[in-house]
This record gives C-alpha cells, sequence and structure tokens, in this order.
C-alpha cells in the first residue's frame, strides 16, 4: 500500500439525490420558506445536502436569474434535471409549489376578509422587513465565493449600479453584462 492510497480524504462526495428525495426536499423547502426561499434553499443545497459546492450553486442560480420566471422555480428545476433529467425536474418543481399555492390561496381568502385589519397590516410591514433582511444576506453569500474572481466582482457592481442606482431596464441590462462577462472571463482566463 502505497502512501497516496493510505492517506485518509476528508472530500466524500454524497450520491445524487433520488427524485423522491428532490421532491421531499424541494417540499419541506416550500413549506418553510415563505418569502425568502432563497437564502433556505442554498443553506439545503450546499450546505446540508451538499449537492452543489458554493461555487457550483452561484453558477447555477446566475443562469437562473437570467431566464424567465422565478429564480427559485428555475433552481429547483435546474438541480431536478441535473441529477434526475425530466422526471428529477419534474419532482423538484412539484415539490417546490404544491403546499406553497394551497397555502397561498387559503391565506388568501384570509386576507381578503381582514385586510382593513390594522394588526394583518402591521403584520405584513413585519414580513416585508424580514423578507428584506433574508435577501441582503442570500447577497452577501452569493458574493462570497466570487472574492477570487475579479471579473465577476467588477461585472456584479456594473449591474448593481445599473439597476439600482440609473434604474436601467432588466432586460437589455442583462443581456449586456451577460455578454461582457462571457467574454470578460474567457478573455482573462483562457
Amino acid at each position: 500500500m502505497d502512501a497516496a492510497s493510505a492517506a485518509p480524504t476528508d472530500v466524500t462526495i454524497p450520491e445524487p439525490p433520488t427524485i423522491g428525495a428532490l421532491f421531499t426536499s424541494f417540499l419541506g423547502l416550500g413549506l418553510i420558506g415563505f418569502g425568502g426561499v432563497l437564502p433556505m434553499a442554498r443553506r439545503m443545497i450546499v450546505e446540508k445536502r451538499r449537492w452543489l459546492t458554493e461555487a457550483e450553486f452561484t453558477d447555477l442560480l446566475g443562469l437562473c436569474q437570467f431566464l424567465p420566471g422565478g429564480n427559485i422555480i428555475n433552481l429547483s428545476v435546474a438541480i431536478g434535471l441535473h441529477f434526475r433529467g425530466v422526471a428529477g425536474a419534474v419532482a423538484s418543481l412539484v415539490g417546490l409549489i404544491a403546499a406553497p399555492s394551497a397555502i397561498v390561496i387559503m391565506l388568501g381568502v384570509v386576507y381578503d376578509r381582514f385586510q382593513d385589519d390594522p394588526r394583518v397590516q402591521h403584520l405584513f410591514a413585519g414580513l416585508a422587513a424580514a423578507a428584506a433582511g433574508l435577501l441582503i444576506a442570500m447577497a452577501i453569500k452569493i458574493a462570497l465565493p466570487l472574492r477570487t474572481r475579479p471579473v465577476a466582482i467588477v461585472i456584479a457592481a456594473l449591474c448593481f449600479v445599473a439597476i439600482a442606482v440609473l434604474r436601467l431596464p432588466l432586460l437589455p441590462t442583462m443581456i449586456v453584462l451577460a455578454s461582457l462577462s462571457i467574454f470578460a472571463t474567457w478573455r482573462w482566463q483562457s
């Protein structure tokens, strides 16, 4: 037995998730992630289940944010498709949206009846503040893997300025910046 084969390995690659694991994981995520599911998705996918690395998650989320539709929905489909093909994509998507859809319908009925109650209005104002905090925490966690990629940092900063400060339209901004990012990454990393 040589030294290389005797050395212990600290990295264990988990088995790809089953269709059932994709469904139940995204079902749980959909049930606990009201209003701020993306930070919880990252925690489940990267930290808890270790299905993707931080960098893989950030790259996949970047693609999902560029595509039309909800980021977390795109992410669930992409992860399901990555591991188990179309059946995995369907299982992830249905798991993610089934219970929350039912809950939203029930809450909509309740809200319709009590929307003028000041306590209900205060409740929703508090929920909005909590959701903003979750988004800030998620932005920080997504940005951390980019700290070693100067091109990505510059593109992220340009995107923030274009959208948040200059209020440029999202689609043209994303098309220009995605093209610029692809070109710059190809140019400086090849």
